[in-house]
């Protein structure tokens, strides 16, 4: 059977996450979403591990990020309950915030981490792959300079899709996933990514994890839905206070410094695969089809011109989960004529991110990129932010 899978989320313990974002909540609008499997996310936290304990659903699985010591951020898959404990008490003497923190500190190397995860039986693989501030790409330039290992998987994070990463040569032996590391459970950030992979059944924690390490190490994810990489939030280069894009080579004139606002500029996504790239694009005959997508409530938005809560769109986006049962069977199964009888712009609109007939301004620094119907008449880069006018203001330098 196939299913649709998130393994990458984060519960309340996480900084930075909705104050709601319990195990209860995960679980319902996951299944909403149309996901069959989702990930626990932070099992490590002792709070969030009592109550992944009372639920006995078997549509998830126990996941959880770290940070090591060079801040690369890893997702660990965990086989049950007594290995989430293990792996905590393992951790707990190199941490000191793991009492507290969903996503905690881990004062060791990748190669550390590593070693104590797969004594644990558990799977691991570098978590958004290539952003500019906690990623493998970003401290290293080879996977092995971290790990020295194999790990089991690669994530792209919501700035890249597989025609990137594939890109650079020793990423082709890798199974990709794509997953939403959402920090709310609404359903435009949950299940925002996800994987279509091949398994026998769904039965819980155990039963669950067996069969995802199957299919990974099998290479039977068949498919990694997820954003366009060109809406993530780094996947151009660009100031992360005031959010201007800048060709790598001005970026690096300027120190990285933003000569606008003296904001810090962040190399994008984009730039950095193309420094570690070979200089082709070369998938592997098992690579999963990247098909992109978007969350229907950003759809429905942008079609009428109201915000993503509002009655409006809110209204409209029930509609459709009333007729389909979930979001994941609108975005990409159900017909777009029966779509049109329901709401004939939004299921225009629809057929269009369908047939990837939009237009996008790229995101870069910290923001994300934005999304047309019509072409944008504008250039990546701010046309007065240009190296000789930034010279001749600042030529003493």
């Amino acid at each position: 059977m196939i299913v649709n899978v998130d393994l990458h989320i984060h519960s309340k313990y996480s900084g930075g996450t909705s104050k709601d974002m319990n195990l209860r909540n995960i679980i319902k609008y996951s299944k909403i979403k149309g996901l069959d499997i989702v990930g626990t996310g932070d099992c490590l936290n002792p709070e969030y591990l009592k109550e992944i304990k009372e639920f006995k659903d078997k549509n998830i699985i126990l996941t959880t990020e770290v940070e090591d010591k060079d801040r690369v951020h890893h997702l660990i898959i965990v086989p049950n309950i007594e290995k989430a404990e293990e792996l905590r008490e393992r951790f707990k003497k190199y941490s000191k915030d793991i009492d507290k923190e969903g996503r905690p500190k881990i004062y060791l190397s990748g190669r550390e981490i590593l070693e104590i995860v797969r004594e644990a039986d558990s799977l691991i693989g570098p978590a958004h792959a290539f952003v500019p501030w906690t990623s493998i790409y970003k401290s290293f330039d080879s996977i092995y300079q971290c790990y020295e290992k194999k790990p089991d998987f690669i994530e792209l994070g919501l700035s890249a899709d597989s025609d990137m990463a594939d890109m650079i040569k020793e990423l082709r032996e890798f199974v990709f996933l794509s997953n939403s590391d959402a920090h709310s459970y609404h359903p435009h950030r949950l299940g925002r990514e996800f994987n279509q992979l091949i398994v026998d059944n769904i039965g819980g924690l155990e039963d669950n994890f067996e069969e995802i390490k199957r299919a990974i190490k099998n290479k039977k994810v068949i498919a990694n839905y997820g954003l366009d990489p060109k809406l993530g939030k780094y996947h151009l280069t660009a100031c992360s206070k005031c959010y201007i894009k800048f060709k790598l080579e001005d970026a690096k004139k300027f120190n990285f410094k933003c000569p606008e606002c003296g904001g810090r500029i962040k190399k994008g996504v984009y730039d950095r695969v193309l420094e570690l790239s070979d200089g082709k694009i070369e998938h592997p005959n098992f690579r999963a089809k990247y098909i992109k997508i978007i969350p229907l409530a950003e759809i429905i938005s942008l079609t009428i011109g109201k915000g993503i809560f509002t009655k409006s769109v809110q209204r409209i986006w029930e509609t459709f989960i009333n007729k389909y049962g979930n979001e994941i069977d609108v975005l990409i199964n159900a017909d777009i004529k029966e779509l049109k009888e329901i709401h004939e712009r939004v299921g225009e609109a629809i057929k269009l991110f369908r047939e990837g007939k939009i237009y996008i301004l790229p995101g870069g620094g910290g923001k994300y990129g934005e999304i047309s119907f019509y072409p944008i008449k504008t250039n990546y880069y701010k046309e007065k932010i240009t190296l000789d006018k930034w010279i001749n203001k600042n030529i003493n330098l």
